[in-house]
């Protein structure tokens, strides 16, 4: 466990120094190749000067270690090719890694979240709050419920007396003469020969007498 845990760090750390390496290594070259180039320059200088002194021995030997400067500087070159995609390598193993680790890291923590988060623990949970809302229910239906003199009275009778109510009142609406309709009138000849106009109500009240003493006159 221990060797898992101390593990990870020391393979970054060294990852880390063998890329401190090779860029030491890659400014090593560079200084060397930029050393060679001069001295081909130099080289080149000296083997115009042998020329113009018409010493072509001199200018030739010149020129020849010119060649192995240039071929040292190729040779440097690929060295430094080498080393650049050694970097690039070893930089995408450890981005990789890191990644790896990232994702190794989630998933262990993910694990110990499942292990702390059970199922029968969920259930239990649950229920405990089915059962403390269904106590809540009940507190409130108890704080609903009327007491003293209102918890005497019977619903029933109660509404009883409501329809009893709402009845009179339809009979009251039903009596209660219609006052949109214009009223009756009848014509009804007066003692001295003309006609008097009557509501057709009055005139029907006057009949109805009129035929109750007929026929109390008929007995």
């Amino acid at each position: 466990m221990f060797t898992r845990i101390f593990g990870k760090p020391k393979q970054e750390a060294n990852a880390v120094t063998t890329l401190d390496k090779l860029n030491e290594s890659l400014e090593m070259l560079e200084k060397k190749e930029n050393l060679l180039l001069k001295k081909v320059a130099a080289e080149v200088e000296k083997a115009k000067q042998f020329t113009r002194a018409k010493n072509k021995r001199a200018a030739i030997q010149c020129l020849k270690r010119k060649r192995l400067y240039e071929q040292q500087i190729e040779q440097l070159g690929n060295f430094e090719l080498r080393i650049h995609d050694q970097m690039i390598m070893l930089e995408g193993a450890k981005a990789t890694t890191e990644t790896v680790d990232a994702l190794r890291s989630g998933a262990s923590a993910m694990k110990a979240m499942h292990k702390a988060v059970r199922i029968d623990d969920v259930d239990k949970t649950m229920d405990e709050i089915n059962e403390q809302t269904e106590n809540m229910k009940q507190i409130q239906e108890a704080l609903a419920t009327p007491i003293g003199a209102a918890a005497d009275f019977d619903e029933d009778e109660l509404e009883a007396e409501l329809e009893e109510l709402e009845g009179a009142e339809l009979e009251e609406q039903l009596l209660q003469p219609a006052t949109t309709a214009p009223a009756a009138t009848a014509t009804v000849p007066t003692p001295d020969g003309r006609q008097s106009v009557r509501p057709a109500q009055k005139q029907t009240a006057e009949e109805d007498e009129l035929a109750a003493l007929q026929a109390e006159m008929a007995l």
